[in-house]
């Protein structure tokens, strides 16, 4: 099976070097950094730890993640993976479960997994009030409008590329994971979770969540593309 990882990444010195060291490389083909205009030395320290930097010109989270997938549909048809997964750039997420992630579709049980947070061992403040709130009203959302049940809208996740070719992903910014998860519910795709484990972040603070005008605008975001899909 051949996997491809996409890990959107803005200023992410600190942090990225660590991140690709602990992708387990005997499951992956590619590692796709996708360097979301960072000001520092996110692109280099990628690069020297062995990964493909994709440069991401448009601000935007899920910007850089759409970078990544025209990367991968650039290349001949014959060189598509089987499997795209995504991980975030910061070390919250702890990359050696990718194993863990993957094996729902190796088994041929889901088109989409989920990482979740909810269901693993997370550090205290590794997930702020209004973060575990706001991913619980939306997987709320989620399984009574659709009847899918998710515990979370984490970013670790893996689905097959075909089903990613499926859902067609086109939000640039804080819609990305909800964006994927509504689409996979309304075309019936096999979605399941696995239990993740969360950690602080390794320098610095989310971009999302430790920001309270960022924090609103996602989660403005993230109702918006629920209900836009009814």
């Amino acid at each position: 099976m051949i996997v491809d990882l996409i890990i959107p990444a803005f200023n992410e010195e600190g942090s990225i070097g660590r991140v690709v060291e602990e992708v387990p490389k005997q499951l992956v083909r590619d590692i796709l950094v996708c360097n979301n205009n960072s000001t520092d030395s996110t692109a280099a320290v990628a690069t020297e730890a062995g990964a493909i930097v994709i440069p991401a010109s448009i601000p935007g989270y899920g910007s850089a993640c759409l970078a990544g997938m025209r990367h991968i549909a650039n290349r001949p048809p014959a060189e598509h993976p089987d499997v795209v997964a995504f991980v975030d750039g910061d070390l919250s997420d702890y990359p050696a479960q990718l194993k863990d992630i993957l094996a729902p579709i190796v088994s041929g049980q889901a088109d989409l997994v989920i990482g979740s947070r909810a269901l693993g061992q997370r550090q205290a403040g590794a997930m702020l009030p209004h973060q575990i709130f706001g991913n619980w009203l939306a997987t709320t959302l989620i399984r009574m409008i659709w009847g899918t049940r998710f515990t979370d809208l984490g970013p670790f996740r893996a689905i097959t590329y075909p089903a990613l070719q499926q859902v067609a992903m086109a939000d640039p910014d804080f819609g990305w994971t909800v964006e994927m998860q509504v689409k996979a519910a309304k075309l019936g795709l096999k979605a399941v979770e696995v239990p993740v484990d969360y950690r602080n972040r390794a320098a610095g603070h989310s971009k999302v969540s430790g920001s309270l005008r960022n924090s609103y605008l996602a989660g403005q975001k993230i109702l918006w593309t629920i209900f836009s899909n009814l």
